[in-house]
């Protein structure tokens, strides 16, 4: 069986945020992945894209299939 939930370390041992339908003493196998955004953080593509701070011509979503694909040259 494969479940995945979310836990809390307490500096002691980890807390599942939700019931686990395990008998005591069952041994699992644990991996443990931080996450990259905090639950309930808000995540914004946008400001995420605008803060790259990403440089290029001024027609870029003009024509973006050109760049993209080819056919214009940079410069």
């Amino acid at each position: 069986m494969v479940k995945t939930i979310h836990a809390t370390f307490d500096g002691e041992v980890l807390r599942p945020e939700e019931p686990v339908a395990l008998a005591p003493n069952t041994r699992v196998l644990v991996t443990i992945l931080e996450p990259d955004v905090q639950v309930g953080t808000e995540y914004s593509f946008l400001k995420m894209a605008r803060s790259l701070n990403l440089e290029g011509p001024p027609d870029w979503s003009e024509r973006f299939e050109e760049y993209l694909y080819g056919g214009v040259v940079l410069g």
